[in-house]
């Protein structure tokens, strides 16, 4: 695996998590570094929220080491809230409160000062739009916007290491740009962040990608350098039957995997520049209607697919907004 070349702000080493007879994570080692943005994708029950919820300190496990910063975190968990800011998939809003109440809160938990809360509040507010909500109860917020907030109460305390888990699920595209322009920011001035998405768009804008499946993490590269591990090429084809262009092509020769993808179908194939005409050929005889075929740089889900068997949970992957 490729680590970072600076110390690491969070180091994982062998760690291990069971649930009785189920092993949630099993033998996992990683690090991120100062002003790195670290992505976690896998399918529901991989284990990325468990793993999530060891870095922060609120779950314990079972075997391995985490530090963050110079704080043993398995050892240690009260020692790391402060260095921490952890946004689990529900993030616990006061629907009751307005914005400006709900920011005041998580502040006073971490004792930052009023004017540097206000400053804080001010500026993440302005980067996300929502300055003029401000008086707004959080209950009548929309979903993207609860979320928008549940960053600013998370941010608040201006923490080094950020924890997010899923947290632009079910968000609006607007809400979902503006959320990774607040995450960018974070990045340049230096915080480490680690983030689990279901959007597969989005696992290609991090620095580092890890795959995880039943528990390991047999990947853990740069999304460029994940895409140089994937075996042959990849093959577009606008369809309008993607279900029946899928199921033919399936035992086509050279193809390892057809994945159905917006208006059509990627094919994964042993060569892509012979095999392109060949795929056009078979849907043809078969009267499935079809474009032409063309070789495209695989997304992050035909590279799961490719590596791991098979593609993560619903929801299913978005274009970037």
């Amino acid at each position: 695996m490729n680590e970072p070349a600076a110390e690491p702000a969070v180091d994982v080493t062998a760690l291990t998590k069971r649930f009785g007879a189920v092993t949630a994570i099993e033998n996992i080692s990683f690090s991120v570094g100062s002003g790195e943005l670290f992505g976690l994708i896998g399918p529901d029950g991989a284990g990325k929220t468990t793993m999530l919820r060891i870095l922060a300190g609120v779950m314990a496990a079972d075997g391995g080491s985490v530090r963050v910063e110079d704080v043993d975190v398995v050892a240690h968990p009260e020692d790391v809230r402060e260095r921490i800011s952890y946004m689990p998939q529900r993030f616990g809003l006061y629907e009751d409160l307005t914005v400006e109440e709900n920011i005041r809160f998580f502040a006073d938990v971490f004792e930052v000062p009023r004017r540097v809360r206000d400053e804080r509040a001010t500026a993440l507010l302005g980067a996300s739009g929502m300055l003029r909500f401000r008086k707004h109860l959080a209950g009548e917020l929309s979903g993207g916007m609860k979320q928008k907030l549940g960053l600013t109460c998370a941010l608040v305390h201006a923490p080094r290491i950020v924890l997010l888990d899923e947290p632009t699920t079910g968000v609006d595209p607007v809400s979902r740009r503006e959320f990774w322009e607040i995450l960018y920011k974070l990045r340049a001035d230096g915080a480490a962040i680690v983030i689990s998405t279901a959007y597969l768009d989005e696992a290609d804008r991090c620095d580092r990608l890890a795959l995880m499946h039943n528990g390991a993490m047999p990947f853990c590269e740069a999304p460029d350098a994940l895409r140089a591990r994937m075996p042959g090429g990849m093959v577009e084809i606008a369809t309008s039957d993607a279900r029946s262009a899928r199921d033919v092509l399936a035992g086509a020769p050279g193809v390892q995997g057809v994945l159905m993808v917006g208006d059509g179908v990627h094919v994964h194939v042993d060569d892509a520049g012979r095999r392109a005409a060949e795929l056009e050929r078979v849907l043809t005889e078969r009267a499935v209607a079809h474009g032409t075929a063309h070789t495209v740089v695989p997304s992050i889900e035909d590279l799961f697919v490719a590596l791991l068997g098979h593609g993560p949970a619903a929801p299913a992957p978005v274009s970037a907004p």
